[in-house]
């Protein structure tokens, strides 16, 4: 696999990731919840999620050659850029109007 299609395949699983804890009210978008997750749930699913996608990415880059080092600047980054893709899912389940 070549390095832009392994970009690409990390920006679109951070994006259907990052959306995933809003989308649905299932733990880990597999095991079924009587009630609903509250706020802090999905945040800490989100979370979760991230952790994923950065292995995810991980590997793809350890299937590409050497793995560069990363500091705090990079989980910085990286965390403002997941949250950024998280914003869709936040806005359908908070913000808009749904019919009861």
């Amino acid at each position: 696999m070549d390095t832009t299609t392994s970009v690409w395949l990390v920006l679109l699983s951070a994006l259907l990731a990052a959306n995933l804890p809003f989308i649905n009210n299932r733990w880990l978008a597999v095991i079924p919840r009587a009630t609903p997750k509250s706020l802090w749930h999905r945040l800490l699913e989100l979370v979760f999620w991230y952790g994923v996608v950065g292995a995810i990415g991980l590997g793809l880059e350890h299937g590409v050659g050497q793995i560069a080092p990363q500091g705090w600047e990079f989980y910085a980054t990286t965390g403002s850029l997941f949250l950024t893709l998280a914003f869709p899912g936040f806005v359908y389940r908070y913000l808009m109007r749904h019919r009861a």
